[in-house]
């Protein structure tokens, strides 16, 4: 019995330091990328809203009934078109009697209500035959030329978009646009504590209420050193960061880092300072521990 006892543990003694062996030979396939001098920009993504700042109210002049309407919602219309014919009551009663007893009176009663700006027809509140009184409201018209983008800007930012006097806007259809920073807002929001941000832009052909993202330079660097983000790894808190760095061809070292500034495909390398020729894993760094054993697949 004791004989069998010591043969087996001599082979569970056995098998245990061929499977550390194994697992110490372990070689882990990798890809690999070097280091990169090139330019780098931060950006701030923000939200801007189309609107028109200014809308003309078309009114009656006088009391009567709409004789004819020109305009038409989701049209534009230029300044001093005739929008509205009106008859007045009193031509509407009794201007064909009048013309009965003199022809030569040519009493008819007609006014004519211009649109006093140009732009898009958003609103229009009496269609013809409608009874209308001195005053009342006929029309909207936003006017063309106040058409602009309202940033909403935190009060903290103001240092990176009041400095410049230009952004760059893209639409959700991934058009982009030139916007000018215009003016700010003498107010701020007491709730969100944002300040709204006036950015003219060229192309009036934008509806209102669209929502375009401002991209806005936070910090530049004309050259610096980076690593694609695949390349640098982090611990749970994100409060250090490394780099699984190639040594010889089959070794692969972590070499903790400081970074700078992130984009959305790379990561600034501030400390320690790489050389151009050295390798870094790309994939198959996740989880590795340091010294690991490695076989480059390809580059």
């Amino acid at each position: 019995m004791l004989f069998l006892l010591l043969i087996a543990a001599c082979h569970s003694k056995k098998t245990e330091e061929e499977t550390t062996t194994e697992e110490q030979e372990a070689i882990t396939p990798v890809t690999v990328t070097t280091i990169s001098n090139e330019p780098m920009t931060e950006y701030i993504e923000l939200n801007a809203t189309s609107v028109f700042l200014q809308k003309a109210y078309v009114k009656a002049s006088a009391n009567g009934y709409i004789q004819n309407v020109s305009g038409q919602v989701g049209k534009t219309i230029p300044a001093s078109q005739v929008f509205f014919t009106l008859k007045t009551k009193e031509a509407q009663a009794i201007g064909n009697t009048i013309n009965v007893l003199d022809s030569s009176f040519k009493f008819h009663g007609i006014i004519n209500i211009k649109a006093g700006t140009s732009g898009y027809v958003s609103e229009i509140d009496h269609r013809p035959g409608d009874y209308v009184q001195e005053g009342e409201q006929l029309a909207v018209i936003s006017d063309i030329n106040s058409f602009v983008f309202i940033l909403n800007l935190p009060y903290e930012l103001r240092p990176y978009v009041l400095n410049k006097r230009t952004v760059e806007l893209l639409l959700p259809d991934g058009k982009k646009l030139n916007g000018n920073v215009s003016s700010a807002m003498p107010v701020v929001d007491s709730a969100s504590q944002t300040q709204n941000i006036v950015i003219t832009v060229n192309d009036k052909n934008i509806p209102t209420n669209l929502i375009a993202k401002v991209k806005v330079i936070k910090t530049e660097r004309t050259s610096t050193l980076s690593l694609p983000k695949q390349a640098v790894l982090s611990d749970e808190t994100q409060t250090k960061f490394w780099v699984m760095k190639v040594t010889g061809d089959s070794i692969a070292i972590k070499t903790e880092i400081i970074k700078g500034l992130e984009t959305g495909e790379r990561i600034e390398i501030l400390r320690p300072q790489f050389s151009a020729g050295d390798k870094f894993l790309l994939t198959g760094n996740y989880g590795l521990p340091d010294t690991a054993k490695i076989k480059i697949t390809a580059q």
